[in-house]
């Protein structure tokens, strides 16, 4: 997903993106739907949400390739 795209989902969801980089504004769009705002962190290595948006995109951040 593109930058402007997620800020616009962002604002979309009442968080104001302004100077937010890509990972805090994800961690904002998880923590407003009520989810672990665990993009782009070490929990990476063991987690198990198959159907998360950001899920390919950590992965990839994270070093580990396979976006079962």
């Amino acid at each position: 997903m593109r930058f402007q795209e997620i800020q616009r989902m962002a604002k979309g969801m009442g968080i104001n993106p302004y100077r937010m980089k890509k990972t805090n504004i994800i961690q904002s769009i998880q923590r407003k739907e009520n989810n672990i705002d665990c993009y782009d962190t070490d929990r990476v290595d063991h987690c198990n949400e198959t159907g998360c948006l950001w899920r390919s995109d950590c992965l990839s951040l994270n070093g580990n390739a396979k976006a079962n």
